[in-house]
């Protein structure tokens, strides 16, 4: 089990920072290329950290951009909104009623 979800099981399911919505969108960048973005995530979170956990499940690549209207942002590569809509809900960051999933 890694070091993450060994953090996030001992954390409490009453984390301030859960109630606001995590939008998970979709944007074109060139030809068929995409980028799945994460907005929304608490700052409680090491984003980094989730970001390294994605990359390995999903096998695409990721990073953690700061957005000047959303702050910190989840970038990875590919249409990746159903798999991080799953891996959020798996390891007990956010609930469903709070994931906002954009896109066609």
């Amino acid at each position: 089990m890694s070091v993450l979800f060994q953090y996030l099981e001992m954390q409490d399911a009453n984390i301030p920072g859960r109630e606001g919505l995590i939008h998970i969108r979709l944007r074109q960048r060139n030809g068929r290329k995409t980028l799945t973005t994460v907005q929304g995530l608490s700052t409680d979170f090491d984003l980094k950290k989730i970001v390294k956990a994605c990359k390995k499940e999903f096998a695409c690549n990721g990073t953690v951009v700061e957005h000047p209207e959303y702050g910190e942002v989840i970038q990875l590569q590919g249409d990746q909104r159903n798999n991080i809509k799953d891996f959020l809900k798996k390891v007990n960051l956010a609930k469903d009623e709070q994931l906002k999933v954009h896109g066609f």
